[in-house]
């Protein structure tokens, strides 16, 4: 590979928390899905906080598409890492570009040793529940519904905990768990 290329590549990795340019419409809603396991943080629990930081989040790609993120867009909660994995619920996005506080935590598992104060590596949305699946849309029932170019969810190998989601999927979505 070209030394350029590299180089160039490296230099665009700044780990400042500037806004992300916007690839998504702003004057459309756009949806979203986030993972989290219901051990760690569940539909319940955010059901009875009402709204949380969606923090802890330490791929680049992932931060990436939360700095996308609008007021206002909507959110598939989906657990993670459980029987059966899946779409349990439905969050709108509330607040934008939070410094992640658990980055600068040396008792938290997510501790950046790296990421200073001054100059930020990770950051957050709020997130507010607005309801519970009426019933766990599975990823074995994703996978019969969507390929993997119609939801990344459904792709082989994927890990990341947020992806967009296509409007149309979305509103297949929203209508297999109201």
């Amino acid at each position: 590979m070209d030394n350029k290329f590299i180089q160039k590549s490296l230099d665009n990795t700044s780990s400042k928390p500037l806004k992300a340019p916007r690839s998504h419409d702003m004057t459309e809603e756009n949806f979203w899905l986030m993972k989290s396991e219901p051990d760690a943080y569940s539909i319940d629990t955010l059901k009875g906080d009402g709204e949380t930081l969606w923090d802890g989040i330490r791929n680049y790609q992932a931060r990436n598409f939360m700095r996308e993120m609008n007021i206002g867009d909507k959110v598939f909660f989906y657990h993670s890492n459980c029987k059966p994995p899946g779409i349990v619920g439905f969050m709108e996005v509330i607040e934008l570009n939070i410094v992640d506080p658990t980055q600068f935590d040396e008792n938290s598992k997510y501790y950046d040793p790296k990421s200073k104060p001054s100059n930020p590596r990770w950051d957050c949305v709020k997130v507010k529940y607005l309801f519970k699946a009426k019933r766990i849309l599975s990823l074995p029932e994703l996978k019969i519904l969507f390929n993997e170019d119609e939801l990344l969810l459904v792709k082989r190998g994927n890990r990341l905990s947020i992806i967009p989601i296509k409007i149309e999927i979305a509103e297949i979505l929203l209508e297999k768990i109201k």
